[in-house]
């Protein structure tokens, strides 16, 4: 069995149970080298056969999940696979070999980014819709999911792999919309040891960044939500009815 596993946002102690339960019991593990928290590999047993894909081929690591059918061959991905994992054309390609499959959730980058500052995403009278995207580079995205075109509708943003073209981030989300003072954060390595969170504008995200020192795996947020007025949920409010409790006259 190949188990695709999210191995988290960075802390090595938000990997699911699940997830490292399995770490312990494979006996090859194909981890993400550029992006996993190499402690999480300590859990490894010690005759563990373990590959950093980093510099793997898609066909690489298919061959070496091929030769090792027979046994528990864990892929660790970083955050949740399920985005920017390319597990799909790997999970795919096991189909065509007849190879069983399983896969993991674990906790994603972006959720890891609204702990470290403390926020919810989805705040009454703000914001009730969350944008996960990233900025077109080598590789494109489709043209009608161009940054300044999601922009136009104020959502919560949150930003990937994108940390290397601010300049032009800012500018497609003021021309999307957003006004330049616009709350925006910058968060580096979410819950990693050496974690950063800048609160910043969206007219000053590059700059932000770079007095930061920060070119590489930050997730860029950007909206209402970070700011310090919204409306109180209903859920909890003494005066609104629901199937578990009457209002309060």
């Amino acid at each position: 069995m190949i188990y695709f596993i999210g191995a988290g946002p960075g802390a090595e102690d938000l990997i699911t149970v699940r997830g490292a339960r399995l770490l312990e019991e494979a006996d090859v593990i194909i981890y993400a080298g550029s992006l996993v928290n190499p402690a999480l590999l300590k859990r490894a047993k010690p005759e563990c056969e373990i590959y950093d894909s980093a510099g793997m081929t898609l066909e690489q690591v298919i061959s070496v999940m091929n030769s090792s059918r027979d046994r528990c061959v864990v892929r660790l991905h970083t955050g949740d696979p399920c985005i920017y994992g390319a597990i799909r054309e790997q999970m795919d390609r096991l189909e065509e070999l007849g190879i069983e499959y399983s896969y993991v959730p674990g906790v994603s980058s972006f959720i890891g980014a609204a702990s470290a500052l403390n926020a919810e995403y989805t705040l009454p009278d703000v914001s009730q819709t969350v944008i996960l995207t990233r900025m077109a580079g080598r590789t494109p995205v489709p043209e009608k999911e161009e940054i300044s075109s999601l922009a136009q509708h104020g959502a919560t943003m949150v930003v990937f792999l994108t940390s290397t073209m601010l300049e032009e981030l800012s500018r497609r989300l003021i021309e999307g919309g957003y006004a330049p003072d616009s709350p925006a954060a910058i968060v580096y390595k979410a819950t990693w040891p050496d974690q950063k969170v800048i609160r910043t504008t969206v007219e000053n995200i590059p700059r932000a960044a770079e007095e930061n020192g920060i070119h590489k795996m930050a997730l860029i947020l950007v909206g209402g939500f970070l700011g310090d007025r919204y409306e109180r949920s209903r859920l909890y409010d003494p005066g609104f009815s629901h199937q578990f409790r009457e209002a309060e006259k």
